[in-house]
């Protein structure tokens, strides 16, 4: 394992075990924390491909209910994180799970679209894994899922603005190690959540920031070329060339 990788989980670690300890009101009824029962697939993603420096780091909001819920790794559709990025570990379940959004871990038959989305862009562009991760890597802000009374996936901007600070002081703490160990040139949020939070962790000017369109479903700009939409705004950022 190399020094990078080691630095990413022990960060990890110290963010699971700090937002394990929050309390959500509603319309939060359930929290999973997918960096505790599906810690050994993150792992593995960490120390197979955050080795060594990255150029750039793509961020994430937090995780899908079909996507890192299941398998631990940020955007993680099952098909994409099994077949692509070659990880499948055992998967514990929440220690209270909405009966609308069990987790299945590697079983898990539903897909998630913005992970498929995603990982497909990078496949198709970088050809195997190894390519993408040399100068690459994916994280989320936050980890922890939220889902309202009906299992509704709810984001953290959706949260009272009350019980979002102590959370997303450890998730700026979080980032911040997470730059710290790779050393990015750049760091691109996936969405204007993402992007605005990579902005604040940027403060110090160690490296700069920008956003690209969320590959969710529910956004309507999303369904129309994800894919060449993305390649465009990472190239006019001088991300890709």
């Amino acid at each position: 394992m190399s020094v990078q990788s080691g630095q990413l989980i022990a960060a990890a670690r110290r963010l699971a075990a700090r937002v394990d300890c929050l309390k959500f009101k509603p319309p939060v009824t359930h929290v999973y924390n997918p960096l505790d029962y599906a810690r050994q697939p993150y792992e593995a993603y960490a120390r197979k491909f955050g080795n060594g420096k990255k150029r750039v780091i793509f961020l994430g909001m937090n995780p899908g209910p079909f996507g890192m819920a299941q398998t631990g790794v940020p955007f993680g559709e099952v098909s994409a994180v099994r077949n692509w990025l070659g990880i499948e570990e055992p998967v514990q379940r929440p220690r209270r799970e909405h009966p609308r959004r069990p987790v299945a871990g590697f079983a898990c038959a539903r897909s998630e679209v913005s992970g498929r989305r995603l990982w497909r862009l990078f496949a198709e562009r970088f050809g195997p894994a190894e390519n993408f991760f040399q100068e690459h890597f994916v994280a989320n802000y936050c980890p922890l899922v939220f889902c309202g009374r009906s299992g509704c996936n709810l984001t953290p901007e959706q949260l009272p603005k009350a019980e979002c600070h102590r959370l997303f002081e450890a998730c700026d703490d979080h980032l911040r190690s997470v730059a710290e160990a790779l050393e990015p040139e750049w760091i691109v949020g996936i969405g204007l959540f993402a992007a605005s939070r990579a902005k604040i962790a940027a403060e110090d000017g160690l490296f700069r920031t920008g956003g690209i369109l969320h590959p969710s479903p529910a956004n309507p700009s999303a369904n129309r070329d994800w894919a060449g939409t993305v390649t465009r705004q990472l190239k006019a950022l001088g991300v890709w060339k």
